[in-house]
Protein backbone atom coordinates (compact mmCIF):
# COMPACT_ATOMS: atom_id res chain seq x y z
CA UNK A 1 0.00 0.00 0.00
CA UNK A 2 1.35 3.39 -0.92
CA UNK A 3 1.42 5.87 1.94
CA UNK A 4 0.47 9.44 1.27
CA UNK A 5 3.41 11.71 2.21
CA UNK A 6 0.94 14.09 3.82
CA UNK A 7 -0.24 11.31 6.12
CA UNK A 8 3.34 10.49 7.01
CA UNK A 9 4.01 14.16 7.80
CA UNK A 10 0.95 14.31 10.06
CA UNK A 11 2.10 11.21 11.95
CA UNK A 12 5.63 12.56 12.38
CA UNK A 13 4.39 15.94 13.59
CA UNK A 14 1.95 14.27 15.99
CA UNK A 15 4.67 12.10 17.47
CA UNK A 16 6.91 15.13 17.82
CA UNK A 17 4.13 17.04 19.58
CA UNK A 18 3.55 14.14 21.97
CA UNK A 19 7.26 13.98 22.84
CA UNK A 20 7.35 17.74 23.26
CA UNK A 21 4.35 17.66 25.62
CA UNK A 22 5.86 14.83 27.64
CA UNK A 23 9.13 16.77 27.92
CA UNK A 24 7.25 19.92 28.99
CA UNK A 25 5.44 17.94 31.68
CA UNK A 26 8.76 16.53 32.88
CA UNK A 27 10.26 20.01 33.06
CA UNK A 28 7.29 21.61 34.83
CA UNK A 29 7.95 22.36 38.51
CA UNK A 30 5.94 20.56 41.14
CA UNK A 31 3.82 22.63 43.52
CA UNK A 32 6.48 22.12 46.21
CA UNK A 33 9.22 23.36 43.90
CA UNK A 34 7.17 26.37 42.81
CA UNK A 35 6.35 27.21 46.41
CA UNK A 36 9.88 26.85 47.76
CA UNK A 37 11.41 28.82 44.90
CA UNK A 38 8.97 31.64 45.65
CA UNK A 39 9.78 31.49 49.35
CA UNK A 40 13.54 31.67 48.78
CA UNK A 41 13.12 34.55 46.31
CA UNK A 42 11.03 36.44 48.87
CA UNK A 43 13.27 35.77 51.88
CA UNK A 44 10.86 33.36 53.53
CA UNK A 45 13.24 30.49 54.19
CA UNK A 46 13.25 29.12 57.73
CA UNK A 47 16.45 30.96 58.62
CA UNK A 48 14.59 34.25 58.17
CA UNK A 49 11.10 33.32 59.37
CA UNK A 50 12.42 31.63 62.52
CA UNK A 51 14.71 34.47 63.59
CA UNK A 52 14.28 37.26 66.14
CA UNK A 53 10.67 36.23 66.68
CA UNK A 54 10.13 36.64 70.44
CA UNK A 55 9.69 39.64 72.68
CA UNK A 56 9.80 39.48 76.48
CA UNK A 57 7.01 40.81 78.68
CA UNK A 58 9.51 43.23 80.23
CA UNK A 59 10.01 44.87 76.82
CA UNK A 60 6.29 45.18 76.11
CA UNK A 61 4.98 46.45 79.45
CA UNK A 62 4.87 50.23 79.49
CA UNK A 63 5.40 50.27 75.72
CA UNK A 64 2.09 48.77 74.66
CA UNK A 65 1.35 51.73 72.37
CA UNK A 66 4.32 50.74 70.22
CA UNK A 67 2.77 47.38 69.32
CA UNK A 68 -0.43 45.95 67.92
CA UNK A 69 -1.04 43.22 70.50
CA UNK A 70 -3.30 40.29 69.64
CA UNK A 71 -4.42 37.94 72.41
CA UNK A 72 -5.49 34.60 70.90
CA UNK A 73 -6.69 33.02 74.14
CA UNK A 74 -10.37 32.29 74.64
CA UNK A 75 -12.73 35.22 75.05
CA UNK A 76 -13.33 34.13 78.65
CA UNK A 77 -9.62 34.20 79.55
CA UNK A 78 -9.20 37.52 77.75
CA UNK A 79 -12.06 38.95 79.82
CA UNK A 80 -10.34 37.80 83.02
CA UNK A 81 -7.40 40.04 82.22
CA UNK A 82 -5.22 41.01 79.28
CA UNK A 83 -2.35 43.25 78.27
CA UNK A 84 -3.46 46.89 78.04
CA UNK A 85 -4.68 47.73 74.50
CA UNK A 86 -4.56 44.06 73.37
CA UNK A 87 -7.36 42.94 71.06
CA UNK A 88 -8.87 39.47 71.24
CA UNK A 89 -8.90 37.19 68.21
CA UNK A 90 -9.13 33.50 67.53
CA UNK A 91 -6.05 31.81 66.15
CA UNK A 92 -7.91 31.01 62.92
CA UNK A 93 -8.93 34.64 62.36
CA UNK A 94 -5.65 36.35 63.23
CA UNK A 95 -4.85 37.45 59.68
CA UNK A 96 -8.29 39.00 59.28
CA UNK A 97 -7.97 40.72 62.67
CA UNK A 98 -4.57 42.21 61.90
CA UNK A 99 -5.57 43.32 58.40
CA UNK A 100 -8.74 45.00 59.65
CA UNK A 101 -7.61 46.56 62.92
CA UNK A 102 -3.89 47.31 62.70
CA UNK A 103 -4.58 50.61 61.00
CA UNK A 104 -1.31 52.20 62.19
CA UNK A 105 0.76 49.31 60.77
CA UNK A 106 2.44 48.66 64.13
CA UNK A 107 4.66 45.63 64.79
CA UNK A 108 2.41 42.73 65.80
CA UNK A 109 2.86 40.86 69.08
CA UNK A 110 0.83 37.68 69.58
CA UNK A 111 0.02 36.49 73.09
CA UNK A 112 -1.36 33.07 73.96
CA UNK A 113 -1.22 30.86 77.08
CA UNK A 114 2.36 29.57 76.85
CA UNK A 115 3.95 31.07 73.73
CA UNK A 116 3.47 27.91 71.68
CA UNK A 117 0.25 28.43 69.72
CA UNK A 118 1.25 32.09 69.28
CA UNK A 119 4.40 30.86 67.53
CA UNK A 120 2.23 29.11 64.94
CA UNK A 121 0.29 32.33 64.46
CA UNK A 122 3.47 34.36 64.05
CA UNK A 123 4.64 32.04 61.25
CA UNK A 124 1.32 32.55 59.48
CA UNK A 125 1.72 36.32 59.86
CA UNK A 126 5.34 36.38 58.72
CA UNK A 127 4.55 34.27 55.67
CA UNK A 128 1.73 36.71 54.87
CA UNK A 129 3.87 39.85 54.84
CA UNK A 130 3.97 40.80 58.54
CA UNK A 131 7.66 40.05 58.78
CA UNK A 132 8.17 41.86 62.10
CA UNK A 133 5.46 39.91 63.96
CA UNK A 134 6.62 38.40 67.25
CA UNK A 135 5.47 36.05 69.97
CA UNK A 136 5.16 37.14 73.58
CA UNK A 137 7.80 34.86 75.12
CA UNK A 138 6.15 32.24 77.36
CA UNK A 139 2.78 33.81 76.59
CA UNK A 140 0.53 35.25 79.27
CA UNK A 141 2.25 32.96 81.77
CA UNK A 142 5.03 35.56 81.71
CA UNK A 143 2.62 38.43 82.38
CA UNK A 144 0.50 37.38 85.33
CA UNK A 145 0.80 34.48 87.78
CA UNK A 146 -2.94 33.81 87.58
CA UNK A 147 -2.40 32.72 83.99
CA UNK A 148 0.65 30.53 84.66
CA UNK A 149 0.22 27.43 82.49
CA UNK A 150 3.91 26.57 82.59
CA UNK A 151 4.63 25.48 86.15
CA UNK A 152 2.30 22.50 86.02
CA UNK A 153 3.57 21.56 82.55
CA UNK A 154 7.18 21.10 83.65
CA UNK A 155 8.06 17.47 84.34
CA UNK A 156 10.88 14.93 84.29
CA UNK A 157 9.18 11.95 82.68
CA UNK A 158 12.21 11.40 80.45
CA UNK A 159 14.59 10.88 83.36
CA UNK A 160 15.08 7.14 83.62
CA UNK A 161 12.62 6.47 80.79
CA UNK A 162 13.45 3.47 78.61
CA UNK A 163 13.23 5.65 75.50
CA UNK A 164 15.55 8.38 76.77
CA UNK A 165 18.90 7.60 75.18
CA UNK A 166 22.54 8.63 75.39
CA UNK A 167 23.49 6.95 72.11
CA UNK A 168 25.37 8.87 69.44
CA UNK A 169 23.22 10.78 66.99
CA UNK A 170 22.04 8.65 64.06
CA UNK A 171 23.28 9.71 60.64
CA UNK A 172 20.92 12.11 58.94
CA UNK A 173 18.94 10.78 56.02
CA UNK A 174 19.33 12.37 52.59
CA UNK A 175 17.67 12.52 49.19
CA UNK A 176 14.17 11.93 50.51
CA UNK A 177 11.27 12.64 48.21
CA UNK A 178 9.66 16.05 48.44
CA UNK A 179 6.20 16.41 50.01
CA UNK A 180 3.19 16.45 47.72
CA UNK A 181 1.14 19.65 47.88
CA UNK A 182 -2.38 19.28 46.52
CA UNK A 183 -3.32 22.50 44.77
CA UNK A 184 -4.76 23.85 41.56
CA UNK A 185 -2.56 26.94 41.74
CA UNK A 186 0.52 27.38 39.58
CA UNK A 187 1.77 30.59 41.20
CA UNK A 188 4.03 30.51 44.24
CA UNK A 189 2.24 33.33 46.05
CA UNK A 190 -1.14 31.66 45.60
CA UNK A 191 0.18 28.29 46.78
CA UNK A 192 1.69 29.93 49.87
CA UNK A 193 -1.59 31.70 50.65
CA UNK A 194 -3.36 28.34 50.40
CA UNK A 195 -0.83 26.71 52.74
CA UNK A 196 -1.11 29.51 55.30
CA UNK A 197 -4.90 29.23 55.21
CA UNK A 198 -4.57 25.49 55.83
CA UNK A 199 -2.17 26.17 58.71
CA UNK A 200 -4.68 28.47 60.38
CA UNK A 201 -7.60 26.14 59.71
CA UNK A 202 -5.89 23.09 61.25
CA UNK A 203 -4.93 24.93 64.43
CA UNK A 204 -1.92 24.41 66.66
CA UNK A 205 -0.13 21.15 65.81
CA UNK A 206 1.29 19.93 69.11
CA UNK A 207 1.71 16.53 70.73
CA UNK A 208 2.17 15.74 74.42
CA UNK A 209 5.70 14.77 75.41
CA UNK A 210 4.58 11.44 76.88
CA UNK A 211 2.91 10.42 73.62
CA UNK A 212 6.10 10.88 71.61
CA UNK A 213 8.39 9.53 74.32
CA UNK A 214 6.36 6.33 74.69
CA UNK A 215 6.27 5.49 70.96
CA UNK A 216 9.13 7.34 69.24
CA UNK A 217 9.03 4.87 66.34
CA UNK A 218 5.78 6.49 65.21
CA UNK A 219 7.62 9.68 64.27
CA UNK A 220 10.68 11.03 62.56
CA UNK A 221 11.97 12.94 65.56
CA UNK A 222 14.07 16.06 65.16
CA UNK A 223 16.06 17.25 68.16
CA UNK A 224 16.52 20.97 67.54
CA UNK A 225 19.60 21.54 69.72
CA UNK A 226 23.29 21.86 69.10
CA UNK A 227 25.30 18.64 69.18
CA UNK A 228 26.96 19.52 72.51
CA UNK A 229 23.60 19.69 74.29
CA UNK A 230 22.34 16.60 72.48
CA UNK A 231 25.30 14.64 73.85
CA UNK A 232 25.20 16.26 77.29
CA UNK A 233 21.54 15.74 78.13
CA UNK A 234 20.71 12.73 76.03
CA UNK A 235 17.69 12.62 73.77
CA UNK A 236 14.59 10.70 72.74
CA UNK A 237 15.62 7.35 71.32
CA UNK A 238 16.25 7.60 67.58
CA UNK A 239 16.00 11.40 67.46
CA UNK A 240 18.06 13.06 64.77
CA UNK A 241 20.23 15.96 65.91
CA UNK A 242 19.54 18.94 63.65
CA UNK A 243 21.42 22.11 64.49
CA UNK A 244 19.12 25.16 64.36
CA UNK A 245 19.53 27.03 61.10
CA UNK A 246 20.25 23.98 58.95
CA UNK A 247 16.66 22.86 58.42
CA UNK A 248 15.85 25.11 55.48
CA UNK A 249 15.11 25.19 51.77
CA UNK A 250 18.55 26.41 50.79
CA UNK A 251 21.32 23.83 50.37
CA UNK A 252 18.68 21.06 50.15
CA UNK A 253 18.35 21.25 53.91
CA UNK A 254 14.90 19.63 53.83
CA UNK A 255 15.88 16.42 52.09
CA UNK A 256 16.70 14.85 55.46
CA UNK A 257 12.95 14.77 56.18
CA UNK A 258 10.71 11.87 55.20
CA UNK A 259 7.39 13.26 53.89
CA UNK A 260 5.66 9.93 54.56
CA UNK A 261 6.22 10.28 58.31
CA UNK A 262 5.02 12.70 60.97
CA UNK A 263 7.92 15.01 61.73
CA UNK A 264 8.07 15.60 65.50
CA UNK A 265 10.33 18.49 66.42
CA UNK A 266 11.39 19.36 69.95
CA UNK A 267 13.48 22.12 71.52
CA UNK A 268 13.83 23.49 75.06
CA UNK A 269 10.38 24.97 75.64
CA UNK A 270 8.29 24.00 72.63
CA UNK A 271 8.25 27.57 71.34
CA UNK A 272 10.98 27.32 68.71
CA UNK A 273 9.78 23.86 67.70
CA UNK A 274 6.30 25.34 67.27
CA UNK A 275 7.74 27.89 64.85
CA UNK A 276 9.53 25.15 62.91
CA UNK A 277 6.45 22.92 62.92
CA UNK A 278 4.29 25.70 61.49
CA UNK A 279 6.88 26.53 58.83
CA UNK A 280 7.31 22.86 57.86
CA UNK A 281 3.53 22.48 57.66
CA UNK A 282 3.39 25.47 55.33
CA UNK A 283 5.84 23.84 52.92
CA UNK A 284 3.89 20.58 52.87
CA UNK A 285 5.15 18.31 55.65
CA UNK A 286 3.04 16.57 58.27
CA UNK A 287 4.66 18.06 61.37
CA UNK A 288 3.99 18.34 65.08
CA UNK A 289 5.69 20.13 67.97
CA UNK A 290 6.49 18.33 71.21
CA UNK A 291 4.60 20.43 73.76
CA UNK A 292 6.74 22.30 76.30
CA UNK A 293 9.92 20.73 74.93
CA UNK A 294 12.66 19.55 77.29
CA UNK A 295 10.90 21.31 80.16
CA UNK A 296 8.21 18.63 79.93
CA UNK A 297 10.71 15.75 79.87
CA UNK A 298 13.91 16.49 81.81
CA UNK A 299 13.08 19.63 83.79
CA UNK A 300 14.94 18.48 86.92
CA UNK A 301 18.21 17.99 85.01
CA UNK A 302 18.15 21.16 82.92
CA UNK A 303 20.89 23.65 83.72
CA UNK A 304 19.41 26.40 81.54
CA UNK A 305 16.36 27.13 79.35
CA UNK A 306 14.10 26.41 82.33
CA UNK A 307 10.75 27.98 83.10
CA UNK A 308 10.75 30.00 86.29
CA UNK A 309 7.60 31.16 88.05
CA UNK A 310 6.87 34.90 88.14
CA UNK A 311 7.93 37.01 91.08
CA UNK A 312 5.73 39.97 90.12
CA UNK A 313 2.62 40.51 88.00
CA UNK A 314 2.42 43.14 85.26
CA UNK A 315 -0.50 45.59 84.75
CA UNK A 316 -3.60 44.29 82.97
CA UNK A 317 -6.96 45.54 81.81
Amino acid sequence: MKLDWRLILVIVLSLGLMVSCDKAEEDEDTAFQTLTKYMVENDLDATTVVADWTVAASAVTGNEANYFIVDIRSAAKYAEGHIPSAVNSSYADILTTVEAQNTNDLPVVVACYSGQSAAHAVVALRLSGYTDAKTLLFGMSSWASKFDSWTNSCASIGVGHANWSTDAAPALMSDNDEPIINTNYKDGAAILAQQVDSLLTKGFQGTAAATILDVPENYQIVNYWGLTDYDHYGHIDGAYQVTPGTLKIADNGLDILDPTQTIATYCWTGQTSSMMTAWLSAVGYNATSLKNGANAMIYSTLEAHKWGALTADLPME
